[in-house]
């Protein structure tokens, strides 16, 4: 994972039980629609196989990542299957450590002003609020207050509409799951909705 790239274009998709039969396509319309990170979170079925898939087909114009990692043995499961970046929902000391030792980009969850804190001390690449929705845009420009320079990714219950509002409380990145990659979409292979809704979120 190429950090200055996301920087410029802070805003991660993420892939949740997804079914292998629309990876394909589904890669194409994510690479069409100008998204360049997503994850595959570790409890979707078979997300090893998956993920070196993706890793295959998009032949480097994709970012990706492992998400949901809460192990070691899940850790390496992914970055043996070509995982570049790690997003855990909350903060597992030993993934922490591994990654930082190894200069593998980490996402490590928190909510908490002292879980936030936590987990740039531990050497976050950026700390992933969550679920960001819950508190809302607000909480972000409180946080920012006594730790401006910790990044945060907002995650969970962020939309197209109010996105602009965590970007300007602070948030560094933003995410976004099942509201965009719907089920009913994806059984469908309503792929040109879920074109037109990853587009409404990419930072101009």
């Amino acid at each position: 994972m190429d950090i200055a790239k996301f920087r410029k274009q802070p805003v991660l998709g993420i892939l949740r039980g997804v079914e292998e039969n629309v990876i394909e396509p589904l890669l194409d319309t994510i690479i069409v629609s100008g998204l360049g990170t997503i994850e595959i979170t570790m409890n979707t079925k078979d997300a090893p196989a998956l993920i070196r898939k993706c890793v295959k087909y998009s032949k480097s114009r994709l970012a990706i990542g492992a998400g949901t990692v809460l192990g070691i043995k899940s850790l390496e499961d992914a970055l043996n299957a070509g995982a570049t970046f790690i997003v855990m929902p909350v903060l597992i000391k030993d993934v922490m450590a591994y990654c930082v030792k190894n200069e593998i980009p980490v996402f490590p969850g928190a909510f908490s002003p002292s879980e936030i804190y936590e987990c740039w001390q531990q050497g976050a690449t950026m700390v992933k609020v969550f679920p960001a929705g819950f508190l809302g845009a607000k909480y972000f420009k409180e946080i920012k207050g006594p730790f401006r320079d910790i990044e945060l990714l907002a995650c969970g219950g962020v939309t197209a509409e109010n996105m602009p509002e965590y970007f300007l409380a602070g948030a560094s990145a933003i995410a976004f799951g099942a509201s965009v990659f719907k089920k009913d979409w994806l059984k469908k292979k309503d792929f040109s909705s879920i074109e037109e809704s990853i587009k409404k979120f990419l930072v101009k």
